[in-house]
């Protein structure tokens, strides 16, 4: 399934600002973000603004729920009705996961600020008129901002935060990352695109007992699967995708990095017509049929830039994986959740 399923809040969090104090942020009564705490309160009690609860805990920080939903708020504005409407189940994966970004960016902050990493005023600058320029000009931009309640202060302060932990990656460990010919052959040989059927059965946000009970439903499905029922029926009668259930579960062509790891490993790795195990993700369980796959049709030589980029990209993302899961081993990192 796509990774866009999760609430869009989640994936801008990171982009937003964070305060780089190593105090306890809390809500002030009587602000826009403490009654946006006091309306999430009602689904998820624990996100009183008054208990103020502590998700995540570091060596010289602590993330709040307070300074997840100010952190919403600065980057959603009046978008964040979205995150009200939602269930509680969604409204608490939001904000675990938002808590372990800020947190992530504190760290990162922090080693850019030891090595002295500054950006270039021009950089800001430049980033900035991109922004204009995706808008439609830098009025319509500032209106855009002003219509969803959002400021160019902390635009720019966000764009600059991003714009520092690039620079001081890149030079921290990206920019040494190399590609070889070879892998850049290997990969271009490789089948490229795969169009599957797929059934899901949703556990985010549900506690053991009832994932059990999930797996347990997901077994019999395949079974029925395995035993030659028809699989397209079976994943209008039983997936919980909405992207694919009413066309029989069906995703075609997606290319590799488009869905999330597990589920990409099966659409590539079972043969072509088979129908894989039980495969978990972060979603839920799923199975899939494969349908087929498609290799590269155009010249190597054409695609071989291309190649190398998404290959550099993929190490790339790698090597950040390792690196900020060493900064959090080192700063006592850990999730505290609800």
């Amino acid at each position: 399934m796509k990774k866009a399923l999760i609430l869009s809040m989640v994936l801008a969090v990171l982009a937003a600002s964070c305060a780089r104090k190593a105090e306890k942020v809390s809500l002030k009564a009587g602000t826009t973000a403490y009654q946006l705490a006091k309306d999430l309160a009602a689904k998820v009690p624990s996100l009183d603004p008054a208990a103020n609860n502590t998700l995540v805990r570091a060596k010289g920080f602590e993330i709040t729920t307070g300074e997840v939903v100010q952190t919403i708020e600065e980057n959603f504005g009046t978008r964040v009705d979205q995150l009200k409407n939602a269930e509680p189940a969604q409204i608490k994966s939001v904000f675990e996961r938002a808590a372990v970004q800020l947190g992530e960016k504190k760290l990162l902050l922090t080693e850019a600020a030891k090595t002295k990493t500054a950006v270039p005023p021009a950089d800001l600058e430049s980033a900035l008129k991109a922004e204009y320029q995706r808008a439609g000009g830098e009025q319509q931009f500032l209106d855009a901002l002003k219509t969803n309640g959002l400021t160019i202060e902390h635009v720019r302060k966000s764009l600059e935060e991003q714009i520092l932990i690039n620079r001081f990656l890149d030079a921290a460990l990206l920019k040494e990352i190399k590609i070889s010919p070879e892998d850049v052959q290997k990969t271009y040989a490789e089948d490229k695109t795969a169009s599957v059927r797929h059934i899901l059965l949703l556990t985010q946000g549900k506690p053991e007992a009832e994932k059990a009970a999930v797996r347990k439903k997901m077994d019999d499905i395949l079974a029925k699967a395995k035993a030659g029922e028809d699989f397209a029926g079976l994943a209008k009668q039983y997936s919980e995708d909405p992207g694919s259930k009413d066309k029989g579960g069906l995703y075609e062509d997606f290319g590799r990095g488009a869905m999330v790891k597990p589920f990409e490993e099966a659409a590539f790795s079972v043969p072509v017509g088979q129908i894989s195990g039980v495969v978990e993700t972060a979603y839920g369980f799923h199975i899939l049929q494969v349908i087929g796959r498609k290799k590269e049709t155009r010249p190597f030589e054409e695609v071989k830039g291309e190649i190398e980029s998404a290959l550099k990209l993929a190490k790339q993302s790698g090597a950040f994986t390792t690196y900020i899961n060493d900064l959090r081993k080192k700063a006592a990192f850990e999730t505290v959740g609800f």
